[in-house]
């Protein structure tokens, strides 16, 4: 139990670390109430500065060891800590499973009162370095500084990188990121000294001006690259300098794109892609299909673990060749896809209408025809009135955003009642609160946690159902 000392700032000494929670915080509990810590370790002993205090618990951040834990392991990245992207690093890879395995559990019985299920293993990521496909990464006129020396300061330099956690404002330059391909390193190390060596201005995101805004890179497991480029202002000699050095310098690139975003935030939604050299998409195989990925499309950002979690959701489906299989929130179609060759047919239904339309280029590429694809708010498309138009559904795969799914698509599904729901989630907390819902009508039967992103604290889950 951690002792708490008076002071004009709140410290708890001697807190001893038991657990990992949720949003990658590790836990140990002052006087019965719980105290949330970055960047701890369950067996560390530590001295904690707060920085938020609520009824009901505490947050604060390491301010000093009694005890390092024997879990502890040294960070690869010299960036741990400050750029906020893994939370994980300093925890071996086998006991990150075992956290985010318990997370789910956790999430079940305190938020949907479930408890009565088959718990597979966690399957693990084939990779834990170099992971990921894609990488956004911003231009900002001012690096924020890890440690400032007032008597000695530094010169104001530009900076790519990643946003500061809860610090929108500040950017932390970024010389290596170990989750993508180390190929990716060399490209922005060179596109940002060419922007540095053209006078090209790097973006004040307060002042709003800066022509350099942020750049996307994706590759598939060919090793081909696309590049994205957002620029602030349609500067045409400027864009057009940069495109050609890019296209000159990376023959990997076989996707090279540029957008002007004069918004106030850094989104690409709404943003028009312009193509200056190469194929407007990037392809990427999974399985026997071969998927277009558009340079604003959402596609699972761990190739080689997302085929395995398809693999799962398919096996724990058990689609007949008479089933007809609604999937929810499909994107570009790649889970509906996936499926349609064990199914008569597949709905898939999706908000984005550029996704839709890329589903269905996906669809003709791969010579699917069992296929149909609709765009709108699933509140509003999923409706009895749909179902009784459509057909009845015999099985349902859902993989909804973060904030799980709306109470009438709940409600439409409960209706609709098909024999087995595959739930695909991001969020075991959404997920148990919709599985309490649909269990009026249906049970539990199977858990399978699929780690997608290693080292930080995300986890994907699936979660089979089947009708009473």
């Amino acid at each position: 139990m951690g002792r708490r000392r008076k002071s004009s700032v709140q410290v708890v000494e001697g807190l001893e670390i038991t657990a990992c929670g949720a949003e990658g915080h590790s836990i140990g509990r002052n006087n019965n109430q719980v105290v949330f810590v970055k960047y701890a370790a369950p067996g560390d002993v530590v001295d904690v500065r707060v920085s938020k205090k609520k009824k009901n618990f505490l947050q604060g951040e390491i301010l000093r060891f009694e005890k390092i834990s024997d879990l502890r392991i040294e960070p690869f990245c010299p960036d741990f800590g400050s750029c906020g992207g893994c939370k994980w690093q300093h925890l071996p890879y086998k006991e990150q499973l075992k956290f985010k395995q318990q997370q789910v559990i956790d999430a079940l019985q305190r938020l949907g009162n479930i408890t009565d299920y088959i718990l597979h293993p966690i399957a693990g990521s084939p990779l834990t370095q170099e992971y990921r496909n894609k990488l956004e990464l911003t231009f900002a006129d001012r690096a924020w500084e890890l440690e400032f020396d007032k008597e000695n300061p530094q010169p104001i330099r530009p900076a790519l990188g990643f946003h500061m956690p809860g610090q929108f404002s500040k950017l932390l330059d970024i010389e290596h990121c170990y989750l993508m391909p180390s190929a990716v390193n060399n490209m922005q190390r060179q596109i940002k000294n060419y922007c540095i060596e053209n006078n090209l201005t790097f973006h004040n995101i307060q002042r709003h001006e800066g022509l350099m805004r942020n750049i996307m890179f994706r590759v598939n497991k060919k090793g081909e690259w696309m590049i994205v480029v957002s620029f602030y202002e349609k500067n045409e000699e400027a864009i057009s300098g940069l495109m050609t050095f890019i296209n000159s310098t990376f023959p990997e690139v076989v996707s090279l794109n540029y957008t002007v975003n004069s918004k106030a935030n850094d989104s690409w939604q709404g943003c028009e892609v312009e193509n200056f050299s190469g194929t407007p998409y990037l392809t990427e195989e999974l399985g026997d299909l071969t998927f277009q990925i558009q340079p604003l499309s959402f596609f699972q950002t761990n190739t080689k673990q997302t085929q395995n979690l398809y693999d799962l959701a398919l096996n724990y489906a058990k689609i007949g060749k008479d089933d007809l299989v609604y999937d929810l929130y499909t994107g570009t179609g790649t889970i509906a896809l996936y499926m349609a060759k064990n199914a008569k047919k597949v709905v898939g239904i999706e908000y984005v209408q550029a996704a839709i339309d890329d589903a269905w280029v996906n669809a003709k590429n791969n010579n699917i025809t069992n296929c149909d694809f609709y765009a709108g708010d699933m509140k509003d498309v999923l409706t009895d009135d749909f179902v009784e138009t459509h057909g009845k559904p015999d099985v349902i795969v859902t993989d909804p955003p973060r904030e799980g799914m709306h109470p009438s698509v709940i409600e439409c599904i409960l209706n609709a009642s098909p024999t087995r729901i595959v739930y695909v989630s991001c969020n075991p907390a959404t997920q148990a609160r919709d599985l309490a819902l649909l269990s009026e009508k249906y049970d539990v039967t199977d858990i399978q946690s699929v780690d997608m992103f290693p080292h930080t604290h995300h986890v994907e889950n699936i979660a089979v159902l089947k009708l009473k």
